[in-house]
């Protein structure tokens, strides 16, 4: 099996954490990092110093799928499942599944437990790890927001960055329209968050204009309809959902836990199809855990959050697979999360996750009818973004009254607002853009451009070359063409 080099670096420093006496980590990888083939190696390794290594698992489909994996490396172990097939309790790997171990009231004796999907902090698993503090445990998550995972985990790994993963082709990177809203003020709310049924019930006061917006986006966007995953609030959200689409001529397909196993395999088997006749599936989270289809080109956010974090950056996951032939993913927003968890998600999309934190999944000051207006492009709706003027969709520049980005309950200058690896690339590209214009002074022209941006210097970046981003370019151009107006109105 053959280790992506930032697989190769994680497993170094997963094995340093049990050398600094960490016996239960947390390896943190975004959708598409790799997870499983990291597990996988950890496990190999453990049985070559004759050990006894397991992975659990939430999900019958992620077991199978798990199982595959290691088959097709040639890798001998067992499935502990009931009525599987592959039942080898004598084998040094065992792949378990949750609810199996559950009904049995217990676990195989392991040197090395992995625990996928940690987030979801099973009782049993976190008595087990208490009492077990000899056996090393490996959590594998790409959401580790959940509150009290820092009583069961010592340590977080970072393996990758979305960022990262994107920049490298092994995710799709995300456009963003945000559309009609469903309205959640004064909805009925459980635990901090808004109850399924409440979600629904305004939900479906907009299902006409989900349909609707869709249609039309598909067809700007891709000339026609394309793959479509979509987040409802519940079932009989969704199945409202699948009457409107239908009604409107496309064979979109609601999945459950009501309808049987067969019915949703099926319903996911012909929708994996390249040349399926399901223009797209409809499920509240069955889509979150073991879905795996590349070449998804649209999601539909229908389901509001207002701490679920963990959800929305599941259903993200879910779209952004890298796939031959997909320029990028597009996120239709009805629900609000996107300009919600805004700020969240562009932290962790640019530089992971590397400890725990127990503040991150909490309600959330709704943002303003002026905020979320001023979210995206007035002229065609796509998501602003965080760091320019210029629409990433239609090219169209917003005006800004100064040098300073609001954020809700407080200001910051824009120098402390822009991560430096966005600053760097910025300052890159109009290196780059000097030299290609053969400007007499490169540098001193790429630092005046630099300064009417940012306000700043480029102080401590690297004064390297590199190809500018397209939205460097659209900046660049619009500068120009601002420039020209003010010399015909002199």
């Amino acid at each position: 099996m053959k280790m992506r080099d930032y697989q190769q670096a994680t497993l170094e420093e997963l094995r340093g954490g049990v050398r600094s006496g960490h016996k239960a980590q947390i390896l943190y990888l975004p959708t598409a990092g790799g997870k499983t083939e990291v597990a996988i190696e950890l496990m190999v390794a453990a049985t070559r110093r004759g050990r006894r290594a397991a992975m659990v698992l939430d999900r019958i489909i992620l077991c199978d799928q798990t199982s595959q994996r290691l088959a097709k490396y040639q890798v001998d172990h067992g499935v502990l499942q009931a009525g599987h097939w592959r039942y080898r309790p004598h084998e040094q790997i065992q792949i378990c599944s949750a609810q199996t171990l559950e009904k049995r009231g217990s676990l195989p004796s392991v040197d090395l437990l992995i625990v996928d999907e940690c987030h979801a902090q099973r009782r049993m698993m976190r008595e087990f790890i208490g009492a077990n503090p000899d056996v090393c445990t490996i959590g594998l998550t790409a959401t580790p927001f959940t509150r009290g995972l820092s009583q069961t985990y010592s340590h977080v790994v970072c393996g990758a960055t979305t960022q990262e993963l994107v920049a490298r082709g092994y995710l799709a990177s995300i456009r963003v329209f945000v559309a009609k809203e469903i309205e959640m003020s004064g909805a009925q709310t459980s635990r901090g968050e808004w109850t399924p049924a409440a979600a629904a019930a305004r939900g479906m006061r907009i299902t006409g204009d989900i349909v609707q917006e869709w249609i039309k986006k598909t067809h700007e966007v891709f000339g026609g309809p394309r793959k479509t995953i979509v987040f409802c609030a519940n079932v009989t959200h969704g199945r409202d959902l699948a009457r409107q689409f239908s009604e409107a001529g496309y064979n979109f397909v609601a999945i459950s836990y009501r309808d049987t196993t067969e019915f949703n395999h099926a319903a996911i088997e012909e929708f994996r199809k390249p040349d399926s006749r399901v223009h797209g599936l409809i499920a509240c989270d069955i889509l979150t855990k073991g879905f795996d289809v590349p070449d998804v080109m649209i999601g539909i956010s229908a389901r509001p959050f207002k701490k679920s974090l963990s959800a929305h950056v599941q259903q993200l996951g879910r779209v952004m697979r890298a796939c031959g032939g997909k320029p990028f993913a597009l996120w239709l927003d009805h629900s609000g999360n996107f300009v919600r968890f805004r700020t969240a998600w562009e932290e962790i999309y640019a530089n992971g996750v590397d400890r725990l934190r127990e503040d991150v999944e909490r309600p959330l000051r709704e943002p303003t009818a002026a905020e979320k207006q001023e979210s995206f492009c007035s002229s065609c709706g796509h998501l602003w973004p965080l760091f320019g003027d210029t629409c990433p969709n239609c090219g169209h520049v917003r005006e800004r009254r100064c040098d300073v980005i609001t954020t809700p309950g407080e200001m910051h200058e824009l120098r402390s607002a822009v991560p430096r690896e966005a600053r760097q690339a910025w300052w890159s590209g109009l290196l780059t853009i000097a030299e290609e214009r053969r400007r007499e002074d490169p540098r001193r022209w790429a630092l005046a451009k630099y300064h009417e941006k940012f306000n700043e210097w480029p102080t401590g970046l690297e004064d390297v070359q590199r190809p500018p981003t397209p939205e460097c370019r659209r900046w660049v151009t619009s500068r120009d063409i601002a420039w020209a107006k003010r010399r015909r109105i002199a």
